[in-house]
């Protein structure tokens, strides 16, 4: 039996204005992380919440980064990341990474260690897994990063951290 294949999209107009976009999806909540890479590009981080599984039959992981935000350069190029799942007691690193904050100062604010990959890992982190970038998509002003899982750390205590609202909340952990 033949399957149909989707076809491909054509590009229209969006139906809906970004701002009405934008105030949707602050109603979905999203884990917050900080993804990290080091390598010949340089070390960079950015908190993201637009991260997401996609199987765990060989593990895969997705990551969404803006084609003009300062770390993507570094990020493509370097070719791993780790995505640090934060605590709750680690939003001030979520704003730092967030803003403007210079580099070197936003990795200044924590301790770091590195695993397999080299990218910075935070050691009191809920979790952490370190990647590899085995393909990407792009769209619109975004890349699709797959990520294929190599190592994941995880921490005896946690809690967690999700961005709703437009305000994160702290979630209950062990």
């Amino acid at each position: 039996m033949k399957h149909d294949v989707f076809p491909l999209a054509i590009e229209e107009e969006a139906a809906v204005s970004s701002a009405l976009y934008r105030d949707g999806m602050a109603r979905l909540g999203g884990g917050v992380t900080i993804v990290t890479t080091d390598g010949p590009a340089g070390r960079v981080g950015f908190t993201a919440t637009a991260v997401c599984s996609v199987t765990d039959k060989s593990p895969t992981l997705i990551v969404c980064i803006n084609q003009s935000s300062s770390a993507f350069r570094a990020v493509t190029t370097n070719g791993v990341l780790a995505v640090n799942v934060l605590t709750a007691e680690q939003q001030p690193l979520a704003d730092l990474f967030g803003g403007k904050t210079p580099m070197d100062q936003r990795f200044a604010a924590a301790a770091w260690t590195q695993g397999e990959t080299a990218a910075p890992l935070l050691p009191d982190a809920s979790a952490s897994f370190e990647c590899r970038i085995t393909g990407h998509a792009e769209q619109g002003s975004h890349h699709v990063l797959f990520c294929s899982v190599v190592a994941v750390h995880m921490a005896e205590q946690f809690s967690g951290l999700v961005y709703f609202a437009r305000r994160y909340h702290a979630l209950a952990g062990t």
